[in-house]
Order: C-alpha cells, then sequence, then structure tokens
C-alpha cells in the first residue's frame, strides 16, 4: 500500500479532528493571518458528529477565541442555575453542601450546552473566515519527511475486508502542511503513532482514562428544572471502581444524563455499560426519569491524568491539541475550555514559526504556553485529586482533595506537592480467579436498555466489506491469555457489545461486529494484554450524534 500514488494538497497548516481544539485552532490562525492556508480534516460524517460532551461548558475559551459569540447566536444559552452534589447509596442519598467546596468547583456562569452543536457553529464561523472544512474525511496515516510531520493521508476508500483495493477504491489524498494539528480526541490513532514515535511520554505518569456513557431524555415537563446541574458519587460503584454521574436539565425539556467509570478499576467482572443502567433505578434517577423516553445514546473515553500526564506535546511539524494531549479537568468535568485555550495557542505559536521561516521546526513556544498559561493555571490546582482516589478511594479524596484544591485556591501551592499515577489501566486489571462475577439485573426497556438496543440510538453505521478497524496484534490472545486468565473483559468494558466469545471450551472463538463500534476508544486502552489497536475506519462512518 506504501506504493499507492496519491494527489497531495499543500496547506499552511493541517488540523485533524474537527473538534473544540481542531476548530479553536483554524479559527485563531485565521484571525491572525486571513492570508493563511487552513484545512480541517473530521472524520465524523459532519462536523458534531462524533462530538460526545457532558458537558458544562466554561466560556472562558469562547470569551478568548469569539469574544462576541452572544451576538454572533453561539448555542450556549442554559445558564446553570442550580448545582447540586450526592453521595448515593442503594436506596438514598446525602447531598453535600456548596459552600466546603472550593470556588473553582461551582458552575455558576457556566452553560449546559450541546458540544457537537457548539462545534457545528465553531465550523461555520471558520468557514466565513475561510477555512477550509472536509467532513468525511478520515486520516489514517502520517505522511513523514524523514523525522518531520509532513501532513496526512486522508479519505482513503473502498478497501476490500482483506485490506486490498475494491472496485470502488479511492486512494486518498496526502494533505501536507508546514505544521500539523492533531486534535483527534482522546487515544487518536495519529497522536499514539507520534507519541511513540518520539517518546513522548518520556518523563511523564501515563496517561489515567475514564469511559464516559451518556442519554439524552425528554422528560415530563413537571419535572424539568432548566439549568439545574446534578452531580453524584457512590452507588452503583461502590468499591468496585471509582466515578460517577451527572445530570443536566438543558432547554425543551431535555435531561442530558451520563455515568463516568475510571477505567482503572481490577475486577474483570465489572461491566460499566451495567453499572450506567442499574444508575438510573435510584430512586432519585428514576422519579426524574419515570415518562420520559430516551432519545439518543453514545460513549467516549475520557482523559483523566490531568497536569502529570500531559505528554510533551509538539515533535518536528506537528502538535497535539485539546483532548489527544490530555486537558481534562478531572474534579470540574469539564476539559472542552482548555481544548478552545490549547487550539489558540497552537494556532499563535504556528503562525508566528510561519512568519518567522522557521517552518516544520518544534512548535517551543506552544508548549511554553500551555505549561505557564491559563490551561497550567487550571489543571495544576486540581493534580492531586485523581492520584488521590486511586490511591485512597473515594472518601479521602474527597477531603483530602477539597483540602488540597482550598491550598491550592488560597496560596499558590499544594500540601502534597504533585502526586504520581501509577501504572495504565490496562495493568491495573485483576486476574478472574480473584474476583467473583457480578450479577447485573436485566434491563427493564424503560429505564434500562441493553446494549444493542441503545448503540441503535447513535445511529452508528459502518460499510461491513471494509477492514475491521479494530486490529488485534495477535489473534490467539483473546482466547488463550485474556479468557483463561481476565475472563475476557472485552466482552463487558465495551459499550457497544463489539465484543463476543462464541462457543466455549474448545470451541470458543472471539468475534469482534466492528458495525457496532461508536469510536470511544475503551478498547485500545483496557485491553489487559495491550493487544487491540484502534484505527479510524473509512470517513463518515461510525456514530452520527444529533446533539451530544
Amino acid at each position: 500500500m506504501s506504493e499507492i500514488e496519491r494527489e497531495s494538497m499543500d496547506y499552511d497548516v493541517v488540523v485533524v479532528g474537527g473538534g473544540p481544539s481542531g476548530l479553536a485552532a483554524a479559527i485563531r490562525l485565521k484571525q491572525i493571518d486571513p492570508e493563511l492556508s487552513v484545512v480541517v480534516l473530521e472524520k465524523g460524517s459532519e462536523i458534531g458528529a462524533h462530538i460526545l460532551s457532558g458537558a458544562v461548558l466554561d466560556p472562558c475559551g469562547l470569551d478568548a477565541l469569539i469574544p462576541d459569540w452572544r451576538e454572533r447566536g453561539a448555542p450556549v444559552k442554559t445558564e446553570v442555575k442550580k448545582d447540586n452534589f450526592y453521595i448515593l447509596g442503594p436506596a438514598g442519598h446525602i447531598r453535600i453542601p456548596n459552600w466546603p467546596m472550593p470556588p473553582l468547583m461551582s458552575n455558576h456562569g457556566k452553560y449546559i450546552v450541546s458540544m457537537a452543536n457548539v462545534c457545528r457553529w465553531m465550523a461555520e464561523q471558520a468557514e466565513e473566515l475561510g477555512v477550509e472544512i472536509f467532513p468525511g474525511m478520515a486520516a489514517s496515516a502520517i505522511v513523514w519527511e524523514g523525522d518531520r510531520v509532513a501532513g496526512v493521508v486522508a479519505g482513503e476508500m473502498g478497501l476490500e475486508s482483506d485490506g486490498t483495493p475494491g472496485p470502488n477504491y479511492e486512494p486518498g489524498m496526502e494533505l501536507r502542511g508546514k505544521y500539523v494539528f492533531l486534535s483527534e480526541g482522546v487515544r487518536g490513532s495519529l497522536a499514539k503513532e507520534v507519541m511513540a514515535k518520539f517518546d513522548l511520554s518520556k518523563g511523564h505518569c501515563p496517561q489515567k482514562f475514564g469511559l464516559g456513557m451518556k442519554e439524552i431524555w425528554e422528560i415530563d415537563p413537571a419535572k424539568h428544572r432548566e439549568g439545574t446541574v446534578t452531580h453524584t458519587m457512590g452507588w452503583p460503584l461502590g468499591g468496585n471502581a471509582g466515578g460517577g454521574s451527572f445530570i443536566y436539565h438543558l432547554e425543551n425539556n431535555q435531561v442530558f444524563i451520563g455515568f463516568v467509570v475510571h477505567l482503572n478499576y481490577e475486577n474483570p467482572y465489572l461491566y460499566p455499560y451495567m453499572e450506567f443502567q442499574r444508575f438510573k433505578h435510584h430512586p432519585l434517577v428514576a422519579d426524574l426519569l419515570e415518562g420520559g423516553k430516551r432519545v439518543a445514546y453514545g460513549a467516549r473515553a475520557i482523559s483523566e491524568g490531568g497536569w502529570q500526564s500531559i505528554p510533551k506535546l509538539v515533535a518536528p511539524g506537528v502538535a497535539l491539541l485539546g483532548c489527544s494531549a490530555g486537558l481534562v479537568n478531572v474534579p470540574r468535568i469539564k476539559g472542552n475550555h482548555n481544548a478552545m485555550l490549547s487550539g489558540i495557542a497552537a494556532a499563535e505559536a504556528a503562525a508566528a514559526a510561519i512568519k518567522a521561516g522557521r517552518e516544520g521546526d518544534e512548535l517551543s513556544a506552544y508548549e511554553a504556553d500551555l505549561r505557564s498559561g491559563p490551561i497550567a493555571a487550571d489543571l495544576k490546582k486540581v493534580r492531586n485529586v485523581k492520584p488521590m482516589w486511586s490511591h485512597w478511594g473515594m472518601i479521602p479524596s474527597l477531603i483530602l482533595g477539597g483540602l488540597d484544591m482550598w491550598t491550592n485556591n488560597l496560596f499558590g501551592f499544594s500540601l502534597f506537592g504533585t502526586l504520581k499515577h501509577g501504572k495504565n489501566d490496562a495493568a491495573h486489571t485483576g486476574e478472574a480467579k480473584d474476583f467473583k462475577p457480578i450479577d447485573y439485573p436485566k434491563p427493564d426497556g424503560k429505564l434500562s436498555f441493553d446494549r444493542l438496543t441503545n448503540v441503535a440510538f447513535s445511529f452508528t453505521n459502518h460499510e461491513e466489506s471494509q477492514p475491521c478497524h479494530l486490529k488485534l496484534k495477535d489473534p490467539s490472545i483473546p482466547i488463550s491469555v485474556n479468557l483463561a486468565k481476565y475472563a475476557e473483559p472485552a466482552q463487558r468494558y465495551c459499550p457497544a457489545g463489539v465484543y463476543e466469545v462464541i462457543g466455549e471450551g474448545a470451541d470458543a472463538r472471539f468475534q469482534i461486529n466492528f458495525q457496532n463500534c461508536v469510536h470511544c476508544k475503551t478498547c485500545d486502552i483496557k485491553d489487559p494484554s495491550q493487544n487491540i489497536t484502534w484505527t479510524t475506519p473509512q470517513g463518515g462512518d461510525g456514530p452520527n450524534y444529533p446533539n451530544m
């Protein structure tokens, strides 16, 4: 395949990914210099199709990028009016008052949004400035010039299931740039390749992740409280895993309801999707949803490592932005503002380098900005919350993490220094012999649903004749190692039912239903043998989220 001749197009900057960081970068580049040529490649069928986020948006990123976003009609309307935080038990709950929480945890002045719709609006702003946006163009390979990233291959389609060109094969194009910005989201395949080649994580903690699952519900208007934000911890996860939930009341009697499971859990029998479904039967939640209907479902991995896990962000010709860099503030459950700020900083560094004739070098100014500017100020204050939870559990982390955030907020230092993360999430998976299977209640079809029924509400689609985009390094490992040693947790950690073990004993075989994939990347992260590699399918394939 390396000998295929492709047409090429040259740009000043090639942006991979039409999320908040990539679009912010594209907009800022054209604001600085309208003559710069900028292209955004989006693997989804349209901008927003693959965007899933909570989301309560801190508008500081938008303020910095487009100060008059309100006048321009940004879909950022529902201001937070009430903030609730609960610890759940099996049948009851305790509300944690707001007053002991550090100011940074307050959601007042923030907005409940669909980030898919925010990105669609940002794309309109970018196109008005002259940015070229190509949806349905999955960037599948790096174009190298020696050790410099010179561009990407995008739009390759029509491969047969064995990887050979079919009758309708299109080789795609090489889109070359003086700089390539990788804003693919969590665990992007190109970012993963670049990080490995340049060893960008050297000297940094391993990245940590969570699996976030989300449904949109239309509820009884009598129960709707527009602008209300609720977060919970505790039941049903208990001591099995870290995590929690969010319930956001936006406009039109809709509620975003989501559940996050930290992927450093040990019990291989844990079934994150079923924990989410069980959560909705808690009286606090069931009463809210009763009489309503679910209208959408999706899932994605979330970067949770924070400050300690941010890798080196630049290499010759390339920069990592947004979730590719891991910029989520875990206790605030927010990352979109930092994604936008990273796009702005990368754009300013690239524009200056191009103007100075330093094309294709390392954007050290971007690295310096991120490690000393507003993103650093946001993430340094909360850097110990995640490792505290991982090492000591929920309650100690609430108390000590709160104290640490207050100390950072008031005095600018931490009593604990900078705590480290341990091994990666895959290595935390325990052996099946040390755990008991978990008995999950059967979904009732009203509040809770089986995976395949819910996946239909992600509107995901993949052309079945194409090669499977979920690659096994060794096809024998799922049965010979993972099933024997870990009860093959891929059957459970995948929120879309992609992986199955068919048959038993000597007849057992591993089946990959890649058509179901919602591109969450959990398999690439949590597989205990690190045997699964997520790659991009054909452009446009995958989920088609309406307003996640």
